[in-house]
């Protein structure tokens, strides 16, 4: 379960509440106690909007880094980047796990998580610059299209020292793709888990999710869940989220349908 800890002051969707260093510090507490195991911080937002150049994303995620490095050093984290110094000095400070969500826009990035031997996310973006929005986007097959690209990304992440154990792929909904992209992914994603690559999911209040149910963006959560329990059910590892605590239930109450795991306090019918 990765938790999402926004340093920024124009997310999407909670709009700059974890901007500040103490409510960014209070949101991981929380999420942690909720069941989270990867607390994922970023400090610049996805699409586009203000730049940031890479001391303020520096100013925005390191100090928030050590601090959670050191109340839960049990707890692996992650910094959600595309630039390879703030990569390297994330992981100085505690970063376990390097969240490349932009597919290697920065070639360095890979290797300065091989050069560290902490994890990598692979994902897929169709070749898009950071901070864009897709537009006419068109694959011949978005599920063969995906499963290349990110193997190939894990497979150069291995050749560069990063353990295989610690790689994820990640489908990378709305990143350079339509709804109909998101829906085909998740319709198919039993192809990219059989990869035999773990596989993270960002599925939390997309815009692939509030196009189809045609929600706006604090009024996604259903349908969100919904997404995570299917992917859940088909053997997605991992999933990014805001709520916590609700995906961790579906998580959790996937596996035990699937006998995967037991319920957590049985008694009614047994005393």
């Amino acid at each position: 379960m990765m938790a999402i800890v926004n340093r920024t002051p124009d997310s999407f969707y909670d709009r700059g509440a974890t901007f500040a260093d103490e409510a960014a510090l209070r949101r991981c507490d929380e999420v942690i106690a909720q069941g989270a195991t990867i607390v994922d911080i970023g400090g610049v937002k996805a699409g586009p909007g203000s730049p940031v150049d890479v001391a303020e994303e520096l100013d925005r995620v390191i100090p928030v880094i050590a601090a959670v490095a050191q109340r839960h050093p049990d707890v692996l984290i992650s910094v959600d980047t595309w630039r390879a110094s703030v990569a390297d000095e994330a992981i100085r400070a505690g970063a376990g796990l390097v969240n490349d969500t932009w597919a290697g826009y920065d070639p360095e990035l890979v290797e300065v998580a091989g050069q560290h031997r902490v994890g990598y996310v692979c994902s897929h973006t169709g070749g898009v610059e950071p901070r864009t929005r897709p537009h006419r986007v068109r694959f011949d097959d978005v599920v063969a299209d995906v499963i290349a690209e990110t193997t190939r990304l894990a497979e150069r992440a291995v050749s560069c020292g990063v353990p295989e154990e610690r790689i994820f792929l990640d489908p990378t909904h709305d990143f350079g793709k339509n709804t109909f992209h998101g829906l085909e992914l998740l319709r198919r994603v039993d192809e990219i888990v059989a990869t035999g690559w773990p596989v993270l999911m960002a599925l939390s209040n997309k815009d692939f999710v509030g196009e189809t149910v045609d929600r706006p963006v604090g009024e996604r959560i259903p349908g969100t869940l919904a997404a995570t329990a299917w992917a859940a059910a088909r053997g997605v590892a991992a999933f990014r989220a805001h709520e916590v605590a609700e995906t961790v239930d579906v998580i959790r109450m996937t596996a035990a349908i699937a006998g995967t795991a037991a319920p957590l306090n049985t008694i009614r019918g047994l005393a």
